[in-house]
């Protein structure tokens, strides 16, 4: 049987049983980037083909693919999706059902200027109350182009979405074959049913049960050796983790003999553990760019404590540290109430929103213009004005304040708590996010509670007055970066509805200025004449301007060498055998942003990756993206910066949240 074409599909080869083509994802072919090929099978009710262990019995199905005229080429192996259990008369098969793309990548070399011929030849066995095995042999002609998508496409994806990710997961299997994976995400309430499917079909019984048992942070599955194994090697294959709504995670195992442990992409610590994770994470976080506009604020109430009694400096950093804490629950009960109503919402989600963003950027702009004296707020300032008392109010939403401005940064110890704290029991998730709170607000605490240290501060004097307004620039330095923000997420008239709020909002706050000198002319009634002038001044201007409908903008085009991620681009690279360096970020993330400009854009990172000839994949979550929030939990994450590291023929290496060229270069091994 064969079948030839020119397009993105080849003619059919046809039987009782089912329907083969080879179809590829691209309708032209661009010399030196990977094309992918696969054969399509639309199998007839009933009817089903094998996996790569086809079970206890069955064949594999395969297929090689070669290019030929303007480029040449060879395909690599299939990329196997994860196939379905089959239990009947004893035995077990992996196969799959309907319609079933098997796919693989080609890499085409250019060799003339002409259109390029893909011959390929495919063999598989289809069975349901018998076998029958079928082949085909197929040719199809594509020009020599850009490599725009073809209307096939969607069926790599699919293809692609049902590929096993790496396990983030540390695996062991011991000697009586139980084998186990443990880390941040597995819980009692996160899995609810689990079973292995191994790539070697001589190494379990394959048809017995797999019991599984939950034991804090670790699944475990009792396995029935095969007659006649010898274990010892380690045990590679898809095991499956099932939750309670019923959607599987496939995932790709090697478990080495011993103990399942910790490593550096998945940490399985117990409850104290990961609470000093968030603890540490927390202290961390003060040091975070994030949290820069702030620590101005903080800067000046540190001053303030230098003329103020111990039970004053008490208070505050009481106000402070609640502000903080509570700020860091509410949010981490949000994050589980979102989770079990079944959304994929992760650590710094509220920014994800370009009104939140908008909405911050507005109050960060007020609270420069107050730092610069423009006007008072003198019972209780979350701008930490001169006056000896910003009240336990002020001190309160301070704290709210930098917990909401700390929330686009991850601190390292950071993300496996909250990784951790999400898989677990609701309490124990509140008990972790309070932790996260308690190491951000402890340094204020330290220098609150301490007398020696209290002594130790400024006295305050007309110096402060000078500090306040400088300290001003670097909050309107973060309303210049959260516009740049709404550019990425809503385009230009988003940056133009954030400009004219602000000059009218900036309006407002001088008129109220005005009236708090008026009522020290005219009384109480000036000041409350001018102060209701004010609001209403403002509010008509954000509703002149309004909150227009601030539709996500289409993510721009990578042009420095970079590539979109996506699932299918990933299982592409690797399956070319190519290095592949996965960078998760978003551009309200400044700790991303840190990152890129001092680590990734760097000129020896830049040649590392020449070098290497390693695929780097971008993944943009300014915007909210299931896929790459899928693959952030995938991995024991909920926040970003993410990054992690696969060599050509090994398991991934998840990189720290902070980077410097060396420990980048490191990773790639010199990208020899």
């Amino acid at each position: 049987m064969s079948g030839v074409a020119q397009a993105a599909s080849s003619t059919p080869v046809t039987s009782e049983h089912d329907v083969a083509t080879l179809v590829t994802d691209q309708e032209s072919v661009s010399p030196g980037h990977p094309l992918g090929v696969g054969l399509r099978l639309q199998l007839q009710p009933g009817w089903h083909t094998y996996w790569l262990n086809p079970g206890d019995a069955g064949e594999a199905p395969t297929l090689k693919v070669t290019a030929s005229g303007g480029a040449s080429g060879e395909s690599g192996p299939i990329a196997w999706p994860t196939p379905v259990r089959i239990s009947e008369g004893g035995l077990m098969s992996y196969a799959y059902l309907g319609d079933t793309l098997l796919p693989a990548i080609v890499t085409p070399r250019a060799s003339g200027a002409g259109p390029v011929e893909l011959k390929a030849h495919a063999e598989w066995l289809v069975c349901a109350q018998v076998c029958v095995p079928e082949q085909g042999d197929f040719t199809l002609t594509l020009p020599q182009g850009a490599g725009d998508a073809s209307p096939e496409a969607g069926l790599f994806h699919k293809a692609a979405s049902a590929r096993p990710l790496p396990s983030p997961f540390a695996a062991a299997v011991s000697s009586d074959g139980v084998l186990s994976l443990s880390g941040a995400g597995i819980s009692g309430a996160s899995v609810k049913d689990a079973w292995f499917m191994p790539q070697d079909s001589a190494a379990i019984d394959q048809v017995a049960s797999q019991p599984v048992s939950i034991s804090g942070h670790t699944v475990s599955l009792k396995l029935a050796w095969a007659k006649g194994y010898h274990p010892g090697a380690p045990l590679s294959g898809i095991m499956v983790l099932k939750d309670a709504a019923g959607n599987e995670s496939p995932l790709w195992v090697t478990a080495k003999f011993g103990t399942a442990g910790a490593s550096a992409g998945a940490v399985a610590p117990g409850f104290l553990r990961m609470l000093g994770f968030a603890f540490l994470g927390g202290l961390i976080l003060n040091l975070m760019p994030c949290v820069f506009p702030v620590l101005a604020m903080k800067a000046l109430a540190l001053a303030r404590m230098g003329g103020e009694g111990r039970a004053a400096r008490l208070s505050s950093a009481a106000g402070y540290g609640l502000g903080v804490i509570a700020t860091f629950v509410a949010l981490g009960a949000g994050l589980l109430v979102l989770r079990a109503v079944g959304s994929g919402l992760g650590w710094g989600f509220q920014f994800q929103s370009p009104v939140f963003v908008l909405l911050v950027c507005w109050l960060v702009f007020l609270m420069a213009l107050n730092l610069l004296g423009v006007f008072e707020v003198t019972t209780g300032s979350i701008g930490q004005d001169v006056a000896p008392r910003s009240g336990f109010v002020g001190d309160v939403l301070t704290g709210v304040l930098a917990v909401v401005v700390a929330t686009p940064c991850t601190a390292p110890f950071m993300g496996v708590a909250i990784a951790g704290a999400l898989a677990g029991p609701a309490w124990a998730a509140i008990v972790v996010f309070a932790g996260l709170g308690v190491g951000l607000a402890f340094p204020y605490l330290v220098l609150a509670g301490v007398p020696a240290l209290a002594r130790a501060m400024p006295r305050p004097g007309a110096w402060m007055a000078v500090l306040r307004q400088a300290l001003a620039f670097p909050l309107l330095l973060t309303c210049v970066w959260l516009a740049w923000v709404m550019a990425q997420q809503a385009g230009p008239n988003g940056v133009l509805v954030a400009l004219c709020g602000a000059v009218l909002l900036g309006g407002g706050a001088w008129a109220f200025g005005a009236s708090q000198a008026a009522a020290m002319r005219d009384g109480p009634s000036g000041r409350w004449r001018g102060a209701a002038a004010a609001f209403v001044l403002a509010v008509i201007g954000v509703s002149v301007v309004g909150m227009p409908r601030l539709g996500a903008v289409a993510a721009a085009t990578p042009s420095d060498g970079t590539q979109a991620f996506s699932e299918s681009a990933l299982a592409a690279a690797r399956a070319s055998g190519r290095p592949v360096f996965v960078d998760m970020t978003a551009s309200w993330c400044i700790t991303c942003m840190v990152n890129e400009r001092v680590a990734l854009d760097s000129v020896p990172v830049r040649a590392a990756f020449a070098r290497g000839q390693v695929a780097y994949l971008k993944g943009d979550w300014t915007n909210r993206n299931e896929t790459i929030g899928a693959f952030l939990r995938a991995h024991g994450r909920d926040g970003v910066p993410f990054y992690i590291y696969y060599p050509p023929h090994g398991e991934g290496q998840v990189l720290p949240q902070i980077l410097t060229p060396s420990l980048v270069v490191q990773a790639l091994g010199g990208a020899r």
